[in-house]
């Protein structure tokens, strides 16, 4: 995580200096083939970054598990020629694989079959464009990502149960996903849950789907952002909506926890297992997180670590709504 923090930090203020031309959908590079298993960061029944599990851990078949999980990774393409990131690139596949998919993804592999498509993800400078070009830049990837949802469907699903998964620009592409092909379908039925973080979520972009209330409620959504405790994030914030849930209590109203709550953090190693490290409490709608963790301990926006800081509470509750959908 040092090295993608830090490359993070690094390309920042090269990105959003760069000269981008005006978005043009016939510029961009070519559009994936999700019947190919290449455009596929993971995919159930093959080797890849989705299957780390802690060492301690045995790993459980593919075979053995009643619900799969779509999971949409972030925004790690940082600088290019062209709005949208080109799925032959193999550096940057790599830092996909390795980063989000290896520690986000993963979260989800002792209940779940994980699938994560490759998508033509859009470029950071998007989130500071005034133009308009990010915006349609957004709506192209989201395409990348619809599609791919739509053949995961037809091709994979089978009827089972499903969670949808996403942080960062994945959630800004999972809300509208929400939007279109679930929230109003009959598809709401077999969703066991969506862990849509670290993008903000407002409780009116939805007709039917609502924030979940406890651990074990399905059929719902679960979002945050995190903040060092105490630090209060610019008002115009594109991180956090109205709704927040504490990922230790799983409650929108649980105002502070003790560290005790928190049953274990997973920052680089998966032989490393940070046992009660994160005191948590929601304010104005954002998660206040005190801890003295390696690397992530001194910064003020965690939004890097949403998922890591809480890895072994989210694996935890997938178990416990899986189970709920089961006996419902």
């Amino acid at each position: 995580m040092r090295c993608w923090l830090f490359t993070f930090c690094l390309c920042v203020t090269c990105v959003l200096n760069a000269q981008l031309p005006a978005f043009d959908a016939q510029q961009q590079p070519p559009a994936p083939d999700y019947s190919k298993a290449e455009h596929w960061s993971a995919l159930p029944f093959r080797k890849d970054e989705a299957d780390k599990i802690p060492s301690w851990e045995t790993p459980v078949s593919d075979s053995a598990k009643t619900v799969d999980v779509f999971y949409i990774y972030p925004t790690i393409y940082l600088k290019g020629k062209t709005w949208n990131a080109d799925l032959s690139n193999t550096k940057l596949n790599k830092r996909i694989d390795t980063k989000p998919v290896r520690y986000q993804a993963s979260v989800f592999n002792a209940s779940c079959r994980v699938y994560a498509p490759r998508y033509r993800q859009s470029i950071l400078d998007v989130f500071y464009d005034t133009t308009g070009n990010g915006a349609k830049s957004l709506a192209f990837a989201y395409n990348d990502v619809k599609n791919a949802f739509k053949y995961y469907l037809q091709h994979y699903n089978n009827g089972r149960p499903f969670i949808i998964a996403s942080h960062s620009q994945g959630t800004h592409h999972a809300r509208r996903l929400l939007q279109e092909m679930i929230d109003t379908t009959d598809l709401r039925n077999r969703m066991v849950a969506a862990y849509v973080i670290g993008y903000a979520i407002y409780d009116t972009m939805f007709t039917n789907l609502k924030p979940c209330e406890d651990a074990t409620g399905t059929g719902c959504y679960i979002t945050w952002a995190s903040y060092k405790d105490g630090y209060q994030p610019e008002e115009k914030n594109q991180l956090a909506g109205n709704v927040c849930i504490n990922p230790v209590t799983w409650s929108r109203y649980q105002t502070d926890t003790d560290g005790n709550y928190n049953k274990g953090t997973l920052l680089l190693s998966f032989r490393k297992k940070y046992d009660n490290a994160c005191r948590t409490k929601i304010h104005n709608n954002v998660l206040w997180v005190d801890n003295h963790l390696p690397i992530v301990g001194t910064m003020n926006n965690l939004h890097i670590a949403d998922y890591n800081l809480f890895w072994f509470d989210i694996r935890d509750n997938v178990a416990q709504r899986a189970q709920s959908f089961t006996n419902k």
